[in-house]
């Protein structure tokens, strides 16, 4: 009943804050025009900001928590790691409030993500370990230097401290790139911490507070996805959608370094993030920060499929693939994980092979 409560909470919150943001955006013409650039889809100008009702929402239903109830300080989560999930986000969202407002070029687009990650290993929120598919685990601690960064104390854990970064930074990422169609990103990312409540509730996993977290997250997502799905009334922004990333990277930190588990969920944008990057710097020989519009959903869209169409289908075979991950042990996860990445690539041929077919009957 908590869990349903604190849900509830969140999910009115988010959207109270949605329409305010929307109302905001408006007033301060933070707006998204789709003639600015070839990739968008949508027709009609659309508020931005979108991921400050979600960082609203979701800090203010964790501060409740946090202040009213002792869910948070029963030995999974310090409260200088609240500190820093807060912190790093609250970066997020500045820089993406300049960078709606202003359209910052990319070399300062990477500066906030960069902190958020910083900030994270800072707080302590880091992988340790992984387990090992073939048995035991795998300590990713080889060398401890304790430091003193501004006053405050720090561990330097070599080479979890690094792996820790690249993770949340990939998360971040990907969910940026993903950010192309109405509710998609809002969709998914809430998909991925309902696999990760369910994940912490399982009586060997038993977490209720990365549990709550989870619950709260999904909350803020799904409030905001009534007024982001097709046809969008806000849009996440720069701050939002990289916010869902870094957000649902550090619950699975969390969680219990439960990587493996959330790929399942976020694996075919994360392996689809890969493809572009290493198409565009060694095939296409351009900047990676160049946008295109040859990610999978856009393949997708391309083959006929409305926008609801597509984000259904990439939640769905995520959320399969996630709910199954829930009742195999590790090496299991790294044969769905290959499974995953087989389908992806099978699929990203198919709609290739489909849309040229598409294009050489119209030339007939």
């Amino acid at each position: 009943m908590s869990y349903f409560l604190t849900f509830f909470l969140t999910f009115l919150l988010s959207l109270i804050f949605s329409y305010l943001m929307h109302k905001v955006a408006l007033f301060f013409k933070i707006i998204d025009y789709p003639q600015r650039a070839e990739r968008k889809v949508h027709q009609a100008p659309t508020p931005l900001l979108g991921g400050m009702a979600i960082f609203l929402s979701f800090f203010i239903v964790v501060g409740l928590v946090a202040a009213l109830t002792n869910h948070f300080w029963i030995g999974h989560i310090a409260s200088k790691q609240l500190l820093a999930v807060f912190l790093g986000a609250f970066i997020l969202m500045v820089a993406g409030f300049l960078d709606d407002k202003y359209n910052l070029r990319p070399f300062w687009q990477t500066i906030a993500p960069t902190l958020a990650a910083i900030i994270i290993v800072l707080g302590e929120i880091t992988i340790t370990f992984i387990t090992n598919p073939f048995g035991g685990t795998l300590e990713l601690v080889s060398y401890i230097k304790e430091l003193n960064f501004l006053g405050f104390n720090y561990n330097l854990r070599l080479p979890a401290d690094i792996i820790t970064f690249a993770w949340l930074s990939g998360m971040m990422y990907t969910t940026k790139l993903l950010d192309g169609l109405d509710g998609l990103v809002s969709s998914l990312t809430g998909v991925g911490a309902l696999v990760i409540f369910a994940f912490t509730l399982v009586t060997k996993y038993y977490q209720p507070d990365v549990a709550l977290l989870a619950i709260i997250l999904a909350g803020a997502c799904f409030g905001f996805l009534l007024l982001n799905r097709h046809p969008a009334r806000i849009f996440l922004g720069e701050g939002g959608s990289l916010l869902l990333g870094f957000l649902l990277g550090v619950l699975a930190i969390i969680s219990g370094g439960k990587i493996a588990t959330t790929l399942l969920v976020i694996g075919i944008p994360f392996f689809d993030m890969i493809w572009v990057i290493l198409r565009r710097f060694f095939w296409e020989h351009r900047s990676v920060t160049t946008a295109d519009d040859k990610h999978m959903h856009f393949r997708l869209l391309r083959l006929g499929l409305s926008q609801n169409q597509v984000v259904i289908l990439m939640n769905i075979i995520p959320a399969i693939f996630g709910a199954t991950g829930l009742y195999l042990q590790s090496k299991a996860k790294l044969f769905l994980l290959g499974s995953l990445l087989i389908f992806m690539a099978v699929l990203a041929v198919l709609t290739i092979l489909v849309y040229k077919h598409k294009h050489e009957h119209l030339r007939r």
